[in-house]
């Protein structure tokens, strides 16, 4: 009797915990991805009442398809010049060989560890007006013109080397898989290094040739750091102002932006829906049962050799040029910074840490500003924008991890039912929309007392800001960690849980004692690459921006508006540059934990920790006092 009160428990909370669960899914489904979004939709037609298509009317005789072309002309020209440079640093580093490749690839790869706005104040510190390529430019030719860094050519070139990370990434993970016995193959019968690559190498890289091509097509059409610092007049930006203008200042503002918004979903959406048509059809390549590592490829032609080492050197010098500035001139007092010349008389550490007054003239009169010279630790603002970053993206990211977790254990569990798949496909529902347009409608539906389901609190004012940040930030972040973790529940056997079950434990206790310990290490690395995107971020903290919601990259952009005015904020390009380095610092942290740390295996862990073990016994036996020996006696 007992038994039988005990399964009826059982099957109450168990049938308690689905209702439970499925009202929680649906709450947040339908209240933070859809009505949102079509809120944004329907704003297009409520704009004037008596024509519901007076703003599509609007967008035809506006300036509004400008932005639209423009967006469109930035994103196909990077798509060329984006795989030609992205291609370029892999052949170079992973198939050719090249001297000095380690070294190359550093450098190609630092646009992983900053990003966003600070890599764009980085190409600013050497291009703008003001900048030190500038000034050499303009001293060597007087007719130069400084203010040659900005518009489209401008967004052209600092995107075209800031967007080859995931060539760096995904293209070279598919060129060390290439099987080499086919090149070898090739090879015996007389084709020579680049026609091999031409009929062998590139059919197999298509696939993701073709996901890098769709990616960088997107990243490019819904550009927001590079065109608003450098001045193109693209959608996002666009979207941005808009949203933050009033109808006595323009025609229907909240409603264009919407539109434009609707405009860049359905590209992203006819994007994906081919991506995914594609990659349906299944373009593989059959290979040897006995794969063969990849062996680097000799340029044989002395000409070619030649030209390519000088290619790949040129192109580390663009690559490495921007870090180097920014590291040293984050050492140089402002003055140096302000004439752009470096000296070690000027090194300091006050663009990191402390304060310091400045002294300067006004007219006749000689003024101080006290502490008007502040690091990054020391200067209010700054601190408050890295607090409110770290906080938000970790919870964001955290909250994201928990919700895939809990919903990829119900998938695996629930295989071929409905529930299932709608799940899984409810939750790559952000990918099907640019992150401009989940934010502007965020901040447009929730900017209200009206909304029940958040218990008419007025999400977008004042402190409530912060959590419409982490709920945007961690929505945005569904798809990608589902993606990851996915992958990882594949890695759980089977006969594991069946055995944790023989052994009467409950499906909580075998999630939390089997499957959790399995997937703990892919989980954290999405929580760290998440971490680290969202820390930098900009395009969500333009949208959201209010005196109680400014991000680290909103503080960052603005830290030089400013600059000097009153003689305050005296040193903010050199705080932007330690701010920058300091980013970089925990990009690279969080990068080598995953995959550096993270990515290896069992055997390698316990050989690091041999390793550390012998050579924590080597020092502290070389520290330990020795103790004296005894003399021997002497015989008589």
């Amino acid at each position: 009797m007992s038994t039988i009160k005990t399964e009826r428990r059982k099957l109450d909370l168990s049938l308690l915990w689905k209702v439970f669960g499925t009202a929680f899914f649906v709450y947040l489904f339908f209240g933070f991805m859809l009505l949102p979004c079509l809120n944004t939709l329907t704003q297009i037609f409520k704009a004037n009442p008596e024509d519901p298509l007076a703003v599509i009317k609007f967008f035809f005789v506006g300036n509004m398809p400008s932005f639209v072309w423009n967006s469109l002309k930035l994103a196909l020209a990077l798509v060329v010049t984006v795989n030609v440079v992205g291609v370029s640093i892999v052949l170079l580093t992973e198939y050719f060989e090249i001297k000095g490749a380690k070294i190359l690839r550093l450098g190609y790869m630092t646009t992983l560890i900053y990003s966003g706005v600070a890599l764009v104040t980085g190409y600013l510190f050497l291009y703008d007006s003001d900048g030190i390529v500038t000034k050499w430019m303009a001293s060597a030719f007087p007719e130069f013109n400084k203010n040659w860094f900005s518009g489209f050519y401008a967004v052209w070139f600092t995107m075209t080397f800031a967007c080859t990370s995931n060539h760096a990434l995904f293209l070279r993970n598919a060129i060390r898989n290439i099987d080499y016995n086919t090149v070898e193959a090739a090879r015996n019968m007389g084709a020579g290094p680049f026609k091999v690559l031409l009929k062998v190498v590139f059919p197999t890289l298509i696939p993701t040739m073709f996901s890098l091509t769709v990616m960088t097509f997107i990243t490019g059409l819904c550009a927001m750091s590079a065109p608003t610092l450098l001045g193109y007049d693209s959608i996002n930006p666009e979207i941005v102002r808009l949203a933050g203008s009033a109808v006595t200042d323009e025609a229907f503002p909240q409603a264009r932006a919407a539109l434009l918004s609707v405009i860049l979903a359905l590209f992203t959406i006819v994007l994906l829906t081919v991506l995914s048509s594609y990659e349906r059809k299944g373009h593989y390549l059959s290979v040897s049962k006995t794969k063969a590592k990849l062996v680097k490829q000799k340029i044989n032609n002395p000409v070619m050799n030649v030209l390519a080492h000088i290619y790949a050197y040129v192109l580390w010098i663009i690559y490495m040029t921007p870090v180097v500035m920014i590291v040293l001139f984050a050492f140089q007092n402002y003055e140096a910074i302000k004439k752009k010349v470096l000296s070690f008389d000027a090194f300091t550490f006050v663009n990191f840490f402390g304060t310091q007054d400045y002294n300067y003239t006004n007219g006749r009169k000689s003024l101080i500003r006290e502490d008007a010279i502040s690091g990054v630790f020391s200067n209010d603002r700054t601190i408050a924008g890295i607090r409110t970053s770290f906080v938000l993206s970790a919870l964001a990211a955290a909250l994201a991890c928990v919700i895939v977790v809990i919903a990829v254990n119900y998938i695996f569990k629930n295989k071929k039912k409905l529930s299932s798949t709608v799940l899984e496909y409810s939750l790559l529902f952000p990918w099907l929309l640019p992150t401009i347009l989940i934010c502007y409608s965020y901040r447009t539906f929730f900017n209200s007392n009206e909304i029940w389901y958040v218990f008419n609190q007025n999400l977008y004012y004042k402190d409530n800001v912060r959590l419409l940040i982490i709920i945007a930030y961690a929505v945005v972040k569904l798809p990608f960690a589902l993606r990851m973790i996915k992958a990882a529940f594949y890695a759980i056997d089977e006969e594991l849980e069946d055995a944790a079950r023989n052994l009467g434990a409950s499906g909580w206790m075998t999630f939390v004692k089997v499957k959790l310990p399995i997937i703990l290490p892919s989980v954290l690395a999405v929580f760290a690459l998440n971490f680290n995107a969202l820390f930098t971020e900009y395009d969500m903290g333009a949208t959201f921006q209010s005196s109680n919601g400014t991000t680290y990259a909103m503080v960052i952009q603005s830290m030089t508006h400013d600059e000097g005015i009153g003689g305050w904020n005296i040193n903010a390009t050199g705080r932007r540059n330690a701010s920058t380095v300091f980013i970089m610092l925990v990009s690279g942290l969080i990068l080598y934990l995953v995959y550096g740390v993270g990515a290896r295996d069992l055997s390698e862990r316990l050989e690091a920790r041999d390793r550390r073990r012998r050579w924590l016994q080597k020092i502290t036996s070389r520290l330990r006092p020795r103790k004296p020996q005894p003399e021997p006696h002497m015989r008589s």
